[in-house]
């Protein structure tokens, strides 16, 4: 489990950019901050929402030295998919299928399959220096205005 204060569990996923394929590791952000938004399902209601609202967020995360991943369980087939139907998501979309990235960071649903929806900030040194893990149902998710907000505290 992923905990504040603890070293973020290294991974390697595979996910799209827009319509690009791509293979990305925790280790590839060393020495940045890194936004992880972990979200249940492609084309659900609140990930509609929540996804484009970081997209069009991701220059001002950017411009306080930070990048953003998205991790479910969808494959990249899907993610390609709905980053068309969203008009583009400029950051990637990681397929976690077999939820081993999930559960590493204490994300899984146990009996449900998929991820349940939570923000983990990762410091410049590679640990987990914030962390918003949502009740179900959705009832306070993170938005990326409250997402610069903790990344004003690094």
């Amino acid at each position: 489990m992923a905990d504040v204060g603890s070293a973020a569990p290294d991974f390697t996923l595979t996910g799209a950019v827009n319509q690009e394929d791509v293979e990305v590791s925790l280790s590839d952000y060393a020495g940045k901050n890194l936004v992880v938004l972990f979200y249940p399902l492609a084309f659900s209601p609140v990930c509609a929402e929540q996804v484009p609202d970081f997209n069009g967020s991701l220059s001002a995360i950017q411009a306080k030295g930070a990048e953003v991943i998205a991790i479910n369980r969808d494959s990249t087939f899907a993610h390609k998919a709905w980053s068309e139907v969203l008009g583009g998501v400029d950051f990637p979309l990681l397929a976690d299928m077999n939820l081993a990235v999930s559960k590493q960071f204490g994300m899984e649903i146990e009996g449900v399959g998929i991820t349940t929806r939570g923000v983990f900030i990762i410091d410049k040194s590679g640990n987990v220096a914030f962390k918003h893990v949502e009740a179900a149902p959705p009832d306070n998710t993170l938005s990326a205005e409250q997402v610069l907000d903790e990344l004003d505290k690094l």
